[in-house]
């Protein structure tokens, strides 16, 4: 059974759901997905207590049990994705180098706009070649958002 809950948070509300002991989304909406059991467990409190020391800029990594679920490309790109410092970005090119695949940079940034963990796994430090803010599932202002967050607290 799937659990969701939804919190306030400074980049406007965020529901993140569970399943299995382990986290499993994370929406840039106030809304349960349907079926979901609307709970706070254990887990999605422990979730929301490392976002807001992130958001304060007092958290680098989340180190939480994720379940990413997705093709074994998607969760390539994924894994990739988690290997980008705090405060730093990367183009599609240069993640579709670290994943094996260097001529697939619309192949990554489909695999990236998939990421049912945005925020924990750091799909907003993906930005175009020519260091331009491109899609994100969040909207673009919340992508500067969370690099401005880092750039500003990376030192």
């Amino acid at each position: 059974m799937t659990s969701a809950w939804t919190r306030e948070t400074p980049i406007g509300p965020l529901t993140l759901t569970e399943e299995d002991g382990a986290l499993t989304g994370v929406l840039f909406s106030p809304d349960a997905p349907r079926g979901a059991l609307v709970a706070e467990t254990p887990l999605i409190r422990q979730a929301f207590e490392q976002l807001e020391e992130y958001f304060r800029g007092e958290r680098r990594a989340f180190d939480l049990p994720m379940d990413a679920r997705g093709t074994p490309f998607q969760r390539r790109c994924w894994q990739a994705l988690l290997a980008i410092p705090y405060g730093q970005t990367r183009t599609y090119a240069q993640q579709a180098q670290a994943v094996g695949s260097p001529r697939a940079c619309r192949a990554v940034g489909m695999a990236n706009h998939r990421n049912p963990l945005p925020v924990l796994i750091p799909c907003h430090r993906v930005v175009g070649a020519d260091g331009s803010l491109t899609g994100y599932a969040g909207g673009l202002r919340i992508k500067q958002m969370l690099l401005e967050i880092e750039q500003s607290r990376k030192g």
